[in-house]
């Protein structure tokens, strides 16, 4: 479904360097490591926001980098994205922030529209959010809108940016329950980024790890789990054996 091959991107001075992983169809990758490693700009190339200067991103049997406006738009079509900061409109509804991805993808049956953005609400545990504006919402409900948009187009890729970012850890497990459910519920291919480590690896089933732009760990969550490379160790457990 998903296949990075020696991929380079960079700004100023390179961010990703020479990345290869898979991720399976139906399989939830979990992206970690440090700040700045280069996790977020990986997950806009999967997105086809940005492109490599050097190295393959295919996405559906599609090479990213070779396509032009108009079949880039038909990828991207078929893929979800959560950002960091959720990027809700202030100025609309739950339901219009809900049905945008609908709208730009030609969907003008407003009926279908509703009843798609009220399946949405029930998933996530929010009937009857319609007609609320963002700045009423808590910050837990703001990420289960952003994953009903995120969502709402039934996509077959799905790509998360930090989907617990700033909440309180009872919170934070019930989104990372919501995602595994509804990845487990549409069969989708899930990239997920977060800094939330010990939440995360509940839900995974492959795990890849980034370091200076770098790819150094891509297994499963078991493997892991048992990783004796003293980053990946230090990450997954808190533990390390001798300098980094």
């Amino acid at each position: 479904m998903i296949e990075v091959t020696k991929v380079w991107k960079r700004f100023a001075a390179p961010v990703l360097r020479d990345v290869t992983l898979t991720v399976p169809t139906g399989c939830l990758y979990g992206l970690i490591g440090p700040g700045a490693a280069g996790k977020s700009v990986l997950l806009k190339c999967l997105a086809g926001l940005l492109r490599p200067e050097l190295g393959s991103v295919r996405v559906f049997g599609q090479a990213i980098e070779a396509l032009d406006e108009v079949s880039l738009q038909a990828v991207r079509n078929r893929v979800g994205m959560l950002f960091q900061n959720n990027a809700l409109f202030d100025h609309l509804t739950v339901a219009e922030n809900i049905a945008f991805p609908l709208r730009r993808r030609g969907i003008t049956d407003e009926a279908e529209i509703a009843s798609r953005v009220a399946d949405r609400l029930r998933a996530v545990s929010l009937p009857g959010f319609e007609q609320r504006l963002p700045g009423g919402l808590s910050g837990g409900q703001k990420k289960r809108v952003g994953v009903a948009r995120a969502t709402v187009t039934r996509a077959e890729v799905v790509l998360y940016d930090e989907p617990a970012a700033g909440l309180d850890p009872v919170t934070s497990q019930k989104i990372f329950d919501l995602l595994r459910r509804e990845q487990q519920e549409a069969g989708a291919t899930v990239v997920m980024v977060s800094s939330d480590i010990d939440r995360l690896l509940t839900v995974t089933d492959r795990v890849g790890m980034m370091l200076d732009g770098a790819l150094i760990f891509d297994g499963t969550t078991a493997e892991a789990h048992g990783s004796l490379h003293p980053v990946v160790k230090q990450f997954v457990h808190g533990e390390v054996d001798g300098p980094l």
